[in-house]
């Protein structure tokens, strides 16, 4: 049991849907998530609700999720919602994104922009008062020093994406020496540890090794783990994935209706009928899921009457009469307020993300250090849908394929037993090369492509990278690599400039595909000369983020960061 907290609480803060859960230190599997977000007047229900936010006209939060959604809808409905902004799905901002920063801006439904760490810091905000709420409705007394939290990040997102999350989260009110991330396929593995079913056995011995494929909103996320003989997980593989989430079936929707209807209908559907349009994508949401193999004929959904209206008003031409044109006839038909269409064009819209999982997948097994992995856990929301499980289980029909119920709440449920348990994931293999640019002496054979500079009168190369740790290596949680002494050239501070790259073997810090990830900068004791001001620095790998250490040698003070990424 990791520290003296009570309770962990969890935030799944996902791209498409964002929930939570909780148990208490006494009965930390007696899990706990929101009792039903109510979507509407349909009294759709869900155990997460929309990644969604709506400002008011003053630029103050409003409201999160569904509420945000139908408030907004209302507005428009009303032709009031001028100036009220609402945004939606803006979570994959941070994936992949080598330009991100704090000052990075994401946009509203309406294309205008505002920064990101303002959206992101209310949404957590929110989802931690809601929280605390619920909490305070079943137990008194526990103040929020008794709490601790965790966020589920996507393993494979980069070092500036993890602080952006935990920065939002210290912004938000949560405390920075109570807050962890947890990797989303991780915290999977480790609630599956947990289940009492037939497929236990495949988790209980020691030397099992099975895939973990995470599919979201926004993401596929995908780990090999090992369980080990004292409970804990050992990764094998680096943690690798892509944009390949349930959103892109989503927009290839969308796209489909806007080659049906034209674009104009589409936005204005969109902006006047805004109830309509959320109800719609709500509706699909649901009729995704349950899309399977053996569907056969034609699929119906549930499509306002508006939008025709509003095709009808700015087209001459017939809809049945561009239906044809576009080569559906018999494909697609309207009747009343339901569109069919034929399952064949529907299985369409799934094949770009699930081809691009099964070929990564499929890339990933055929390695020679992967030829043991016999299980795959299938999991997430995306994960939950019926068509999806059934073409990954037919591309890969040699491993015992593994869909746990409630696919969607498993990373959830997952993340509170890391809170409980923060030592259960042993060791984690690196997805980079991480270095520190430096000078070293000028050697004409080694530094044939550097850059020179002289430093005190010696020929200096510049930009060396001193490789701290690489590509590919396996690290156990918590391992430190020391490099030092460094004479600082300030006599206030000492700047040390981090790299990363997914080249094993890289040169210098200026090679295509390095990027600075960070800077770690530490005072100096003051009326000390910069001799005595000399440091070790020690970085700590392994963790779900990179922290690094930094000590004085002559007066053993020492220093502690999370690396600077933004």
């Amino acid at each position: 049991m990791a520290g003296s907290a009570l309770l962990v609480v969890a935030f799944d803060f996902g791209t498409t849907y964002s929930g939570y859960a909780f148990s208490f230190w006494d009965d930390p599997l007696k899990i706990q998530t929101n009792q039903k977000w109510i979507a509407g007047s349909d009294q759709l229900i869900s155990w997460k609700t929309p990644t969604c936010v709506l400002l008011d006209r003053s630029g103050q939060f409003h409201s999160f999720g569904y509420e945000a959604e139908n408030h907004f809808a209302t507005l428009v409905e009303d032709k009031e919602h001028q100036e009220w902004r609402l945004f939606r799905r803006f979570k994959m901002i941070l994936h992949n994104n080598k330009d991100l920063s704090r000052s990075t801006t994401v946009e509203d439904i309406n294309g205008k922009s505002m920064p990101a760490m303002t959206i992101f810091t209310m949404s957590i905000k929110y989802l931690k008062q809601h929280f605390t709420e619920a909490l305070n409705k079943q137990k008194t007394g526990i103040v929020d020093e008794d709490i601790q939290y965790v966020i589920t990040v996507p393993a494979i997102w980069n070092d500036n994406a993890k602080q952006f999350m935990r920065e939002a989260a210290e912004n938000a009110g949560i405390d920075k020496a109570r807050l962890k991330l947890s990797f989303e396929p991780e915290a999977a593995s480790i609630w599956c540890q947990t289940i009492s079913t037939d497929v236990k056995e495949t988790w209980s011995k020691a030397g099992r090794q099975y895939m973990v494929i995470d599919l979201g909103g926004g993401t596929a996320d995908i780990s090999v783990h090992e369980k080990q003989i004292d409970d804990t997980l050992k990764e094998l593989h680096k943690a690798s994935g892509g944009p390949w989430g349930g959103t892109v079936v989503d927009n290839n929707y969308l796209e489909w209706l806007t080659k049906i209807f034209g674009n104009t209908t589409m936005e204005r559907f969109k902006s006047e009928q805004m109830e309509d349009y959320f109800q719609m994508l709500r509706e699909f949401e649901i009729k995704k899921r349950s899309i399977n193999p053996e569907s056969k004929g034609k699929f119906t959904f549930r499509l306002s009457a508006s939008i025709k209206e509003l095709y009808q008003e700015s087209n001459s031409l017939h809809l049945e009469k561009r239906i044809a044109n576009l080569g559906l006839s018999g494909m697609v038909t309207f009747s009343s307020d339901k569109l069919r269409v034929d399952v064949s064009v529907v299985k369409q819209w799934f094949e770009t993300p699930i081809n691009s999982v099964i070929e990564h997948v499929q890339h990933i097994l055929a390695k020679q250090n992967m030829q043991t992995v016999e299980t795959v856990l299938l999991v997430g929301g995306f994960g939950e849908c019926k068509l999806v499980q059934d073409l990954i289980q037919r591309e890969l029909k040699s491993k015992k394929i593994i869909i746990p119920e409630e696919a969607g709440l498993v990373v959830l449920k997952g993340a509170v037993r890391f809170g409980h348990f923060q030592d259960t994931v042993r060791s984690r293999v690196m997805t980079h090369t991480y270095g520190m640019a430096i000078f070293e002496d000028y050697d004409e054979q080694k530094h044939k492509n550097a850059e020179v500079d002289f430093i005190d009168g010696k020929k200096k190369a510049c930009n060396v990278l001193k490789k701290i740790i690489q590509a590919g290596e396996e690290v156990t949680i918590g391992k430190c690599v020391s490099k030092g002494p460094y004479t600082p050239t300030d006599p206030d501070e000492t700047t040390i400039c981090v790299y990363c790259t997914e080249e094993m073997y890289p040169e210098y810090s200026t090679d295509v595909g390095c990027k600075h990830i960070g800077t770690l900068k530490v005072a100096h004791a003051n009326g000390l000369s910069k001799d005595d001001n000399s440091l070790q620095a020690s970085f700590i790998f392994g963790d779900t983020e990179l922290l690094v250490k930094a000590v004085n040698i002559k007066t053993k003070e020492e220093f502690s960061t999370y690396m600077d990424c933004l």
